[in-house]
Parts: C-alpha cells; sequence; structure tokens
C-alpha cells in the first residue's frame, strides 16, 4: 500500500478536471480525494504503487479537452499496511486556496451539447444556454474565484433537480458545470420592440426578421452583436449609415465551412481555426464567386468570418438560408461592447429595429478575437474571447513581483503579470473615450480578484507622456505606493516578441502607424536592436514632416505633399496637388497652398518616421483610399489593391545617413509611384512594386544591423505585419541572406499585446533590482 500526494497547476478549474481525476482514480482501485486549491488541484491517492505511477501518465494523457497542465507535483507520503480512506471522494474547494487562479477562457458549444439541443425529445432540443464541462462560458460569468456556481451570473438559476442530479453525479459530464442549465431553470431569451414581443419561438422569429431586411441587436456569450442579412446592400447600407461606419469591414458568421467556402477561400489551417474551439474570427480572401454585398467589406479582398460558437448561433442558422449574417460589435464608434439589457436598448434605439436578449447577467464583457493567416503562419489581430484569461509563461523572467502594464492608448490590453504568469486582458479599445477608460478601470480590478492580487509592485505604462494611460498609471503607483517604469512603445513591441520565441537578443523590425519616440518624435519604422530589458535604435525611415499633426493621419495627401516637397520646386508641387489631387483635400485650393505655407515655414509641423504613414501615402497617391476613416484603412486597400497585381517595377531603395543612423528614404520610392502613375502605368503593378519596395528596404536595414551586431534572428512587430505582402516579402530577404526571421505566433504583431512587452520589460527590469 502506497500513498502519494499530487499539486496539479494551470487550467484545471471549470474545466471537468476533478471528475475526470475521480473517474482515473476509481478505474485504478485507488482511494483518497482531489479537491480545488485555487489554480492548484490537490490530489491524495493510496493503493498499488503500479496504479499510482499509472494514474500519474492517465492525469496526463486523459485530461479533460479544455484543461491545460502547466506542473505537476507529486511526493510519496509515509504509509502503513491500513488504509487512511475507504473511497474517491471529490471534496469542496479549500476556503484558504493557495495561488492564484487559472479561469478558463470561454469556449464553443461541444458536439454533444449541439445533438442535445438539435435532437428532438431531449429536454434541452432548442434550449440556447445549453453547456457542460467541456464547453461554454467561463470567463464571462464568473464574478470571484474559487469557480464555483455561486460566484457566477448563474447563481440567479437555481437548478432544478434534473440538472441539480447532473451536477452532483462525479461520472456526468455536467459534474460541477457552472454553466448548466436547461428551459426549466435556466435563463430565457426574448424579443423586443418597443416592448418583449410574445413569441413561441423568438429565435426563429428574429431570423425572420433579419432575411425581411431589418437590423438586430443580439445579446451573446461577451456582449452584444448587431445582425444583418449579407445578401441585399439595402440593410448593410442601412446598418453603415445608422452607425457612421461607412467603410470599416464588418465581421460574418456563417453557419459552415461548405457555406463559407462558396464565398471565400479556405485553406485547411484556417479551416482548422474556424472550428477550433476558441473560435475567433478567420480574416479570409473573398474567393472569385464571392456574391456577399459588396459593402459589407468595401474595397478589400479579404473579409473575417467566424463559426457560430454558442447554441443561440447555431440555433438562429437553423431558421434560414442565408449564407452569413454581419455579426459585429454593438457599440458606438470608441465605445465597449454593450452588455446591459437597458443599455442596449437605449444606446442602439436609432441603430437597431429589433432586439434579441436574455436575463443572464454578463460579468466580464469580452469581443471577439481576431487572427489572420500570413504564409500559412497564425496571427493575433486581436486575442480575446476564446484565449483569455489564459496567461503567458514568464516564469524565465520574474516569479516573484506582480507587474501592472496599461499598454498604449487605442487597441489597449493591460497586462498582470503575477507569480512568473502574464495575464493579459480581454480587448479593451480605445482609451480615449470616457466610457472605455472606466471599462478599463473595471477590468484591471476584476482581473486582481479572479487572480487574488492584493498589492502591485510596480506599474509600467507608455512613454507618451498625454496618454490618459500614462495618467492612470500615476495614480495607481501613488494608490500601490510603487514604482511607474515607461517603456518606449516600439521597444514593447520588441519585449512582446521576444517572449514570444524566448529570446533574449535580436533586431527587431518595429512598423506600424506611430510610437511616441525616445526623441520625443514620433516613430513608426524602426529597427532596434532588443537584448533582454534594453534596446538600442539602429536604423529607422527617414523623418518626414507632418503638416498640421493628426490631419495628416485622416488626409494622406497632406503626408504625399511633405514627403515629395523637398524634390520639387513650390510651383511643381502645387501643380502636382491643384491638377490630380484636389479632391482629397478638403478645403480645396486653399488647403493646398497653406499646406505648401507650412511646409516652406516650417510651421505647424511634427516629424515621423512612420511605416504607416509611408503607406498611406502611397495610397492616395494611386488613388486607392484619400481618407482613413478607420484604422489602418489606407494601407489595408493598399494591400487589396497589389493583391492581384505583378511586381514589375524596379523602384528606387536608398539608403542614406540622418542624425547618425542609417535611414532608407522614402520620399524616392514615392516620387517614382507618382511618375509613373501620371504615366497611365497599372494602379494593381504599382501598389504591388511600391509595397515590395518599403518591405524590402527595411529588410536590408535589419540585416545590416544584425551583421554588424553579429546576431542571427531578425524580427518583425507592429501593425504593418499584418500585410502578409509585406510580411512574406520580408520574410524571403531575411532568408535569402541567410538570417532567421520570426513573427508573433501566439501574441498581437499590433498594439494589442504592447501591455505584454511592458511587462515583459518590466519584469527584467525591477527583477534584477529585487
Amino acid at each position: 500500500m502506497k500513498k502519494a500526494r499530487i499539486l496539479v497547476q494551470g487550467i484545471v478549474q471549470g474545466v471537468g478536471f476533478r471528475p475526470n481525476v475521480y473517474r482515473i482514480a476509481k478505474g485504478l482501485d485507488l482511494n483518497g480525494y482531489v479537491r480545488n486549491l485555487g489554480n492548484v488541484v490537490e490530489i491524495v491517492v493510496e493503493g498499488d504503487e503500479r496504479n499510482i505511477k499509472t494514474f500519474i501518465d492517465d492525469l496526463k494523457l486523459k485530461k479533460p479537452p479544455i484543461s491545460k497542465i502547466d506542473s505537476l507535483k507529486m511526493e510519496w507520503l509515509e504509509s502503513d499496511s491500513s488504509s487512511d480512506f475507504n473511497s474517491f471522494q471529490i471534496l469542496e474547494s479549500a476556503s484558504d486556496f493557495a495561488g492564484s487562479s487559472v479561469i478558463p477562457p470561454d469556449v464553443a458549444t461541444c458536439d454533444s451539447c449541439l445533438e442535445e439541443v438539435t435532437k428532438q425529445g431531449n429536454r434541452r432540443y432548442l434550449y440556447p444556454f445549453t453547456a457542460c464541462t467541456d464547453c461554454g462560458p467561463r470567463f464571462t460569468v464568473i464574478s470571484s474565484i474559487p469557480y464555483d456556481r455561486e460566484r457566477t451570473s448563474m447563481e440567479k438559476f437555481p437548478l432544478c433537480p434534473d440538472c441539480m442530479e447532473e451536477y452532483r453525479d462525479p461520472e456526468d459530464r455536467r459534474y460541477h458545470a457552472e454553466a448548466t442549465c436547461c428551459p426549466v431553470c435556466g435563463p430565457e431569451v426574448f424579443l423586443y420592440h418597443k416592448g418583449n414581443i410574445e413569441s413561441d419561438n423568438p429565435i426563429k422569429e428574429a431570423a425572420n426578421l433579419l432575411d425581411e431586411g431589418n437590423i438586430l441587436a443580439m445579446k451573446g456569450i461577451g456582449g452584444t452583436h448587431l445582425v444583418a442579412n449579407t445578401i441585399d446592400d439595402v440593410p448593410v447600407r442601412k446598418l453603415r449609415e445608422r452607425l457612421g461606419r461607412m467603410n470599416q469591414p464588418f465581421a460574418c458568421m456563417s453557419p459552415d465551412v461548405p457555406t463559407i467556402r462558396s464565398f471565400a477561400e479556405v485553406a485547411d489551417f484556417e479551416e482548422d481555426t474556424l472550428l477550433s474551439r476558441n473560435r475567433p474570427i478567420v480574416v479570409l480572401k473573398k474567393n472569385n464567386d464571392y456574391y456577399l454585398s459588396p459593402f459589407v467589406a468595401p474595397e478589400l479582398h479579404n473579409l473575417g468570418v467566424m463559426l457560430p460558437y454558442s447554441a443561440l448561433h447555431h440555433l438562429l442558422f437553423s431558421y434560414t438560408d442565408a449564407p452569413a449574417y454581419i455579426m459585429t460589435s454593438a457599440n458606438m464608434p470608441g465605445e465597449p461592447m454593450l452588455t446591459e439589457n437597458q443599455e442596449i436598448i437605449k444606446k442602439l434605439e436609432n441603430v437597431a429595429d429589433y432586439y434579441l436578449l436574455h436575463n443572464r447577467e454578463i460579468i466580464n464583457r469580452c469581443d471577439d478575437s481576431v487572427v489572420r493567416f500570413r504564409g500559412g503562419d497564425l496571427a493575433f489581430i486581436r486575442r480575446s474571447r476564446g484565449y483569455v484569461p489564459e496567461p503567458y509563461d514568464f516564469s524565465g523572467i520574474n516569479t516573484d513581483l506582480n507587474v501592472l502594464a496599461l499598454g498604449p492608448e487605442i487597441d489597449v490590453t493591460f497586462s498582470l503579470l503575477k507569480e512568473g504568469k502574464c495575464y493579459v486582458s480581454q480587448h479593451i479599445g480605445n482609451t480615449t473615450k470616457y466610457e472605455t477608460f472606466l471599462y478599463l478601470q473595471e477590468a484591471i480590478e476584476h482581473m486582481m480578484g479572479i487572480t487574488r492580487t492584493s498589492k502591485i509592485d510596480v506599474v509600467t505604462c507608455d512613454l507618451h507622456p498625454q496618454f490618459f494611460t500614462t495618467k492612470l498609471a500615476h495614480e495607481l503607483g501613488e494608490r500601490f505606493n510603487c514604482p511607474v517604469l515607461k517603456v518606449q512603445h516600439h521597444h514593447a513591441h520588441a519585449a512582446a516578441l521576444a517572449m514570444d520565441w524566448d529570446l533574449d537578443e535580436y533586431i527587431c523590425i518595429a512598423a506600424d502607424g506611430v510610437g511616441y519616440g525616445a526623441d520625443g518624435n514620433a516613430w513608426g519604422g524602426e529597427i532596434l536592436y532588443s537584448h533582454g530589458a534594453e534596446y538600442e535604435r539602429v536604423a529607422s525611415l527617414m523623418p518626414h514632416n507632418m503638416p498640421g499633426g493628426d490631419l495628416t493621419t485622416r488626409y494622406p495627401v497632406r503626408m504625399m505633399m511633405a514627403m515629395l516637397y523637398p524634390y520639387y520646386d513650390q510651383e511643381e508641387i502645387l501643380d502636382l496637388m491643384k491638377t490630380h489631387y484636389l479632391d482629397y483635400f478638403p478645403h480645396g485650393v486653399k488647403e493646398v497652398e497653406i499646406v505648401a505655407n507650412q511646409l516652406e515655414r516650417n510651421f505647424n509641423l511634427t516629424e515621423s518616421t512612420s511605416t504607416g504613414r509611408v503607406l498611406d501615402a502611397l495610397a492616395v497617391s494611386l488613388h486607392i483610399c484619400g481618407e482613413r476613416t478607420y484604422e489602418g484603412e489606407c494601407a489595408m486597400k493598399l494591400e487589396s489593391a497589389a493583391y492581384p497585381g505583378e511586381d514589375l517595377f524596379d523602384l528606387p531603395i536608398q539608403m542614406v545617413k540622418h542624425e547618425g543612423r542609417t535611414v532608407l528614404d522614402t520620399s524616392p520610392i514615392l516620387m517614382s509611384v507618382v511618375e509613373k502613375k501620371l504615366e497611365g502605368t497599372s494602379i494593381k503593378d504599382l501598389a504591388c512594386s511600391a509595397q515590395r519596395a518599403v518591405s524590402q528596404g527595411l529588410a536590408e536595414l535589419a540585416i545590416s544591423a544584425a551583421h554588424k551586431k553579429g546576431i542571427d534572428t531578425i524580427g518583425g512587430s507592429g501593425g504593418v505585419f499584418y500585410n502578409e505582402a509585406i510580411s512574406m516579402t520580408i520574410k524571403k530577404v531575411v532568408e535569402d541572406a541567410g538570417y532567421r526571421f520570426i513573427q508573433h505566433r501566439n501574441s498581437c504583431a499590433g498594439d494589442g499585446s504592447v501591455s505584454m512587452g511592458q511587462a515583459a520589460v518590466a519584469g527584467l527590469k525591477c527583477g534584477k533590482q529585487h
């Protein structure tokens, strides 16, 4: 007779881990118990030594599908011939549990639950909230830990006798499935239009309303979606007009992969991701037979599509032949996604025609995740529902300090580093909006609560002094009586990528729209030597003036004019702008002359090395996009215009010295594009060659830096690396030169992982001082 104590750490709460342990132990004739101790599951087993060793192996091989084992520690305990246990039991969670809890993310409805929902005669037939330990909401329903029903939004729905029997049976897949319920005891869905609409089947009625061209607000798992038909232009344009989003692409939901293939290209790796339990939005290329409304994703060669991830979604599509519905986050631009019924009705009064709502509280809103593939490699555009709050392993950086990182200002996430785990939050959004700034603070408090974090040792934020997140960092520093560490934006990008690949040093190409530089200027096309907690700016794009500052980001013709200005005399540049680009100046000729005067007098100018602004200038020079109405619009449309093109032109790639560093002068590329455009050259081919020239120039800067530093790895970070053509060109140039090229794989290339990089830098820097 042997006895052992086993501690299992990881995602082991709310995933059916304890009943799984129970079944394995019973099958091996072992006695003892299992119980939750925070993010640690404690197991004590007694029995034959060989069976105990088999038990250890089976814990790893036969774990529940949602669970994740980060560590498993076993110690033999003193034992004699007499038994301390008569059976194997599942004990209640300990009140004095240790460690921080790792709550699993929300996951898609499993096949077993879906079978119940679609099978006539089953007591959960057509029930939209069906879930079990293998699927359903987790993060969005939890209020505190340990993860038990009374600490979730399901606490308001006492289990009926049938559900309670399943809940208490360790052999049942709904044993302690906190989200379990049925039509007798669970939440209800209802249709609303100036009052509740009486309906025997509100979901079926909702599908009929959508097919008739109405716009619905549909409350789901982690928030609310605005839903509309994708075949008819009228409801799509109506939704755009009501939201004031005339160009930004809408995400869609489609019932299954074969249907998606009818309008989009789906590679095997994209199909696997679409079907994964995470169910993100996947950006796919439109196929030659694309037949959805062109207003779904206007002037783009791709669109975002996801599959149903809740029983509610599956049921909605069971009542329609529609190939896809628009399924976009229900919020006014820049504000958080709506979650409360009265707020949904009030704020969407002039947007939605009808509302499909339910009476279960969403405790943590969580937007859909978005991914894209570049040459077969996955890239997170937004890491949120289905992935959050699963932490990253930072044990190699710091296991002692609690670090709170607040991210940048737009596309914000925050990160909490505790006990060697980095918890990156769900997508928060644009914190220049007051409601979003409040949401950030609420989400921080909640994350600290579910990770049992009572103190913070270091707060870290962006270098920009005017960001709301920077100001909040100082407030939190005073609250926790701890230092505030500011991290340069692109350094944080580089650090996040280094964590993704467990690298100590490499050369990072940091290319995006803007980040506050160490010199007080706007950076965005940087070659950084990243080593541990430090970085060195070794090269960049040529700085260019931005007349009018932020006006240049909205109207890229200003950037184009500034880039060309030093290379033309004033009469030539004025004639070029007035003759060929006047429509892109909102105030016409007068504005052209004002901008020229600014450039001549060096008045009201800011300086930027931004790759994004260069791509914007190229887009407007080719008459592809003249106004940025959403983040990345001009660059995205440039990519789409270039997608069918051929790289036919050898555009000039000129390296010069500037302030002691090598820079790529992008003005000659732009000049050549403008000249060839005026000659009537193909726009798609010019766009293709222009992207290649910028990409090749960045790659050559990085290769030169890697050679000088004696480093064999070059990486790419920043929003520009969502562009597949640019990513693949840089990868080819780098690898052809004999260097290894890396990109983000488990984190975001864009600003969604800046907070993660900030946490890494703080952990490294402050860990050395600790």
